[in-house]
């Protein structure tokens, strides 16, 4: 039998909130519901692999899951979105049966000081706090050389850090970053650094001066041109906290999460 999305659907909605955890029936596929759940969340993150926890997983992390399937965890994965941890897997019930389980707790990050702008603000770092980033904090192997190489130029510093410390995926499943910049809109002094599924385009208004100084402007799907006196990081750290923001994705969670893809 095919897992549907909307036999996932079906079981979500039967999840107690913001606490639950639901055992279902053994003909269930737990491979194709994690699959399913990496279509709507990207990759996953370990929790119990086997019966061992990881040993990373603490709260922040989505150990909670582990609390509320009481330790009886034989293969745990994890999604953080928005103000939850989505967990989905194996685990034992009461009776000692090994069956598929979904699970939700909720997700707690502390919220970051508020900040003064200014250019000697560590973004990233702010970032990464924003959103409860765990995963390893250096992806290896990116060869920035060739990556300016292609472009053409260097690239802003906190950018090549963003893209090294979260990989590929989105902010709150909405803002995608891209790995390397897109040269599309070059001729009108453009690099793009990121998009939305509504089409906007989040540049870099480039000239011959310091990477790290150049401005973020936003393109957006009707052709306005609007731009912004800050850095790239800290363009994400407002649009994610700040409700008054034009790009503003405060108004839609008040937790946030970078949803990696594979």
């Amino acid at each position: 039998m095919e897992f549907t999305h909307s036999m996932l659907n079906d079981l979500l909605a039967r999840l107690a909130e913001p606490n639950g955890v639901l055992y279902l029936s053994w003909d269930v596929d737990p491979q194709a519901l994690v699959e399913r759940l990496a279509d709507r969340h990207g990759v996953p993150r370990a929790l119990v692999r086997d019966g061992l926890t990881e040993p990373t997983v603490d709260e922040a992390r989505g150990g909670g899951l582990l609390t509320v399937l009481e330790g009886r965890g034989e293969t745990v994965v994890a999604w953080a979105y928005g103000g939850q941890w989505i967990g989905a897997g194996t685990a034992e019930d009461a009776q000692g049966d090994v069956l598929p389980v979904l699970a939700t707790v909720p997700r707690r990050v502390q919220k970051p000081a508020a900040w003064v702008s200014g250019r000697d603000e560590d973004w990233v770092e702010r970032l990464i706090g924003i959103t409860g980033q765990t995963l390893p904090p250096r992806r290896p192997g990116i060869d920035w050389g060739g990556v300016e190489a292609r472009v053409g130029m260097r690239l802003p510093g906190d950018y090549k850090r963003m893209v090294e410390t979260f990989g590929r995926g989105s902010f709150d499943g909405y803002l995608d970053l891209n790995q390397e910049p897109w040269t599309d809109l070059r001729e009108d002094g453009l690099l793009i650094w990121a998009g939305t599924e509504h089409e906007n385009l989040y540049c870099w208004q480039i000239d011959e001066g310091d990477p790290d100084r150049w401005s973020v402007a936003v393109q957006t799907f009707d052709g306005e041109l609007v731009p912004f006196g800050c850095s790239t990081a800290e363009f994400v750290c407002r649009i994610l906290l700040e409700a008054d923001h034009p790009f503003t994705m405060a108004r839609y969670f008040d937790t946030h999460w970078f949803m990696n893809s594979t």
